[in-house]
């Protein structure tokens, strides 16, 4: 029986995963809520590993508001950084294999081209500093691992995501204001659960960073336009380009995964 613990199991990501596994008797997954296994109290995670054996951990937990990371770096280092520290030492000590969710933002945006594992980091806000500091806590302490970055990841049914707030904005008759200055490849978070299941917990890829998205780059304005084919609203709603589109942080233009 493969053991599995995984860490922000209330998450889209998490909750998604509690779906895609449900049914199987091959393999016991432990779903830890972010407010019952906080990675960033190191003592706390001790004393989770101690009492039950896990073959690996899928580590969810994040911090992802990236608007909000700029006003308050310390909690987006907390999580994203010293909490990945801990997470990558207890797995070590107990012998766990780390899977860890990374994210498209820890590029800066400038190739004119999709960025493959082996272009160099450069990330150009709070959020993604935060996040390439704990692939690199991994990298250093934490031989068995795997650091899969995604991008633009969404569910149609769970969380706060671009998917299901334009949804929500377009059955309530909302005019939307969409930009197209970035360029990335939506991620169905269905799609990233199963990848990782299948072709990592299953199959025992080798070690290391991976890129898995949707495949598709597209704006976030022609995502838009997906969204509102999808649900046949196209005709419904006025969907507006924002030439203005402004935000705290700085996002990179191009962050395409291959």
């Amino acid at each position: 029986m493969i053991k599995v613990v995984v860490t922000g199991s209330d998450g889209q990501l998490g909750k998604t995963f509690a779906e895609v596994v449900s049914g199987l008797d091959f393999i016991s997954f432990d779903f830890k809520k972010s407010k019952e296994l906080d990675i960033a109290d190191g003592d706390r995670l001790q004393d989770t590993f101690e009492n039950e054996h896990y073959d690996f951990c899928i580590n969810c937990a994040a911090y992802t508001n990236v608007e909000q990371a700029e006003k308050y770096p310390d909690l987006a280092y907390q999580v994203n950084a010293k909490g990945v520290k801990n997470l990558a030492e207890v797995c070590k000590k107990h012998h766990t294999t780390l899977i860890h969710i990374s994210t498209d933002y820890v590029f800066d945006g400038k190739k004119d081209s999709g960025y493959t594992v082996e272009d160099k980091t450069n990330p150009i806000n709070v959020y993604g500093k935060s996040k390439l500091a704990g692939e690199k806590f991994i990298q250093q302490i934490q031989p068995n691992h795997y650091i899969i970055r995604t991008s633009w990841l969404y569910s149609k049914k769970y969380g706060h995501n671009f998917y299901r707030t334009i949804l929500n904005k377009a059955l309530a008759g909302e005019d939307l204001y969409v930009t197209d200055a970035q360029t990335g490849c939506p991620t169905n978070a269905e799609s990233l659960a199963k990848f990782i299941l299948n072709e990592i917990v299953l199959e025992e890829k080798p070690f290391g960073t991976y890129h898995f998205t949707d495949g598709k780059p597209m704006t976030w304005h022609d995502f838009a336009e997906q969204i509102l084919k999808e649900n046949g609203l196209t005709d419904k709603v006025n969907l507006v380009l924002d030439s203005n589109y402004r935000t705290l942080a700085k996002r990179p233009n191009n962050s395409v995964l291959l």
